[in-house]
C-alpha cells in the first residue's frame, strides 16, 4: 500500500486550493510563503505529479488538484465533526450523597438518566454527612448540614422536620403521640435525640424513650418501619416516596424543624460545568416539589 501524503502539508494544499494564492495561503496558515511553496512541492514530489499550474497571474488547479481538493474538504470537514462531537461528549459526573438522604435522591436519579441521558452521573454513597473537596474526587456532593453555616457553592435543597412515621398496618394504633407509649420505638441514630426533640414539641413524655431499637442509618430504620415492626422518627421531606407507595404513613401532622438541612454542594471557587449546573438546577426544583 502506498505510503499516505503527510497531514500539515495535505492541509496546507487544502487551504492554499480554496483561495490559489501562496501568499493568501501562509497569512491564514500563519506561516511564510516560501513554507507553503516548500510543503506544496514536497505533497507534489509524494504524489509524483503536479497539484498546481504555476502562472504569471498566479495559480490554477491541475485535474489531480481539484480532486485532491474535494477529498481533503471531505477529510478535514469529517475531522473537524469529530473535534466538536467527541469534545462536546458530557463526562460522567460524580456525585457524592449519604445513605440518608438515599430515598429521596435514587428515584430522582433515575428519572434524570432516562430525562438527560446526555449527562450520566455516578452516584457514591456514604455514611458521611460532608464532603472534603481537598481530598475526595466529587463533581459535587449532596450534604447534611447546619442551616446557617453554608458557603456560595451550596444549593438548599431542603430543611430537615422530624415526624413519626410507621407501616399502615400500625396507622390505628397510633391516634394520639401518647400512643407511642405502646409502640416499639425505632431510632435512625444510637442516641434518641430526634425522638426527645419531636415528643418535646408534641408535649409529651414516654417512658420507653430507650426501650426501642437503634439504627446505624435512616435508611435502615425506615425499612423496619415499613415492615411494620415499630414506630420510626424520620425527615417529613425524605419518606415522601414511601408515603406515596403505601408504605410508610406519618400518623401525626407536627413537623419539628431540627435546624439542619441538605444542600448540593460544589467544589469552592470552581465554576460548574453546563452539566453539571443542569443538574443541579433540576435537583432543587425537585425538592421544591416535594415539599408540596
Amino acid at each position: 500500500m502506498k505510503r499516505l501524503p503527510p497531514l500539515p502539508a495535505l492541509h496546507t494544499f487544502w487551504v492554499t486550493a480554496q483561495c490559489c494564492n501562496f501568499t493568501r495561503a501562509a497569512e491564514q496558515l500563519h506561516i511564510t510563503q516560501g513554507a507553503v511553496s516548500r510543503q506544496i512541492a514536497g505533497l507534489e514530489g509524494h504524489l509524483g505529479y503536479a497539484l498546481f499550474q504555476r502562472q504569471a497571474r498566479g495559480l490554477r488547479l491541475t485535474e489531480e488538484g481539484r480532486e485532491w481538493s474535494l477529498r481533503a474538504q471531505q477529510v478535514f470537514g469529517l475531522l473537524g465533526e469529530a473535534v466538536e462531537q467527541i469534545g462536546s461528549r458530557r463526562q460522567t459526573l460524580q456525585l457524592k450523597a449519604s445513605t440518608c438522604v438515599m430515598r429521596w435522591l435514587l428515584p430522582r436519579l433515575m428519572q434524570w438518566q432516562k430525562e438527560r441521558p446526555d449527562v450520566p452521573v455516578e452516584l457514591t454513597t456514604t455514611v458521611a454527612y460532608t464532603v472534603d473537596f481537598r481530598r475526595e474526587q466529587f463533581d459535587a456532593a449532596v450534604i447534611y448540614a447546619p442551616i446557617a453555616e453554608q458557603s456560595a457553592e451550596a444549593r438548599h435543597l431542603f430543611d430537615e422536620q422530624l415526624t413519626p412515621v410507621c407501616a399502615p398496618a400500625l396507622l390505628n394504633g397510633v391516634c394520639t403521640p401518647a400512643d407511642l407509649q405502646q409502640q416499639v420505638l425505632l431510632h435512625p441514630t444510637r442516641d434518641e435525640r430526634d425522638w426527645a426533640l419531636w415528643l418535646k414539641a408534641a408535649n409529651t413524655r414516654l417512658g420507653n424513650l430507650s426501650q426501642g431499637h437503634h439504627f446505624e442509618t435512616l435508611d435502615l430504620a425506615m425499612t423496619v418501619a415499613s415492615q411494620g415492626s415499630g414506630v420510626a422518627i424520620g425527615d417529613s421531606a425524605l419518606i415522601g416516596e414511601d408515603v406515596k407507595a403505601g408504605r410508610l404513613v406519618m400518623p401525626f401532622e407536627l413537623r419539628v424543624p431540627t435546624g439542619m438541612g441538605y444542600y448540593l454542594v460544589y467544589p469552592p471557587g470552581t465554576k460548574p460545568s453546563a452539566g453539571l449546573e443542569a443538574l443541579m438546577d433540576w435537583l432543587v426544583s425537585q425538592a421544591q416539589l416535594s415539599q408540596h
